[in-house]
């Protein structure tokens, strides 16, 4: 298993920036480029969702399903891929009027990517934790140029 890590503090109040987190993905990532909601459940746990990441050129499809959601502290889902499965969990810290994000990704990969994950992870790891660092950034940009949260992003 690989874990990476990224945080970034956002000036924007806590319940916005948990919003624009799990609802517009897409919109701030540049890895994620899809992200469609296959069932949204009434207390978001057990929703389900499918979503296409590019990573340099590799598309990968990852179906996807939202295991903690206890808004506007902390929230996860578990990504399945033919390659490899991910956690991503994301905390979020109330700062008075500014929120701090961490986001932790566990990686777990399947046949030929389990075996590159045992030989090459740490070399990989560097760069996860750099991708993760980057899409925090991203996040940050994203939500401190929104006028301001609502109920339905999209």
């Amino acid at each position: 298993m690989m874990h990476s890590t990224g945080s970034v503090e956002i000036d924007k109040p806590i319940e916005d920036v948990f919003i624009w987190t799990n609802e517009s993905v897409a919109k701030w990532s540049e890895i994620v480029v899809e992200d469609e909601v296959i069932n949204r459940t009434p207390d978001i746990v057990g929703s389900t969702f499918r979503s296409k990441t590019d990573d340099d050129g590799y598309i990968v499809e990852l179906e996807g399903v939202v295991t903690e959601y206890d808004a506007p502290y902390f929230s996860a889902v578990k990504m399945t891929s033919k390659s490899f499965d991910i956690i991503a969990e994301y905390t979020f810290d109330d700062l008075g009027g500014s929120t701090r994000v961490t986001q932790d990704s566990f990686v777990t990969g399947k046949g030929f990517f389990r075996w590159m994950f045992l030989f090459f992870g740490w070399l990989m790891k560097k760069k996860s934790c750099e991708v993760a660092q980057k899409e925090m950034e991203n996040l940050k940009k994203y939500c401190e140029s929104q006028p301001g949260a609502t109920n339905e992003q999209k």
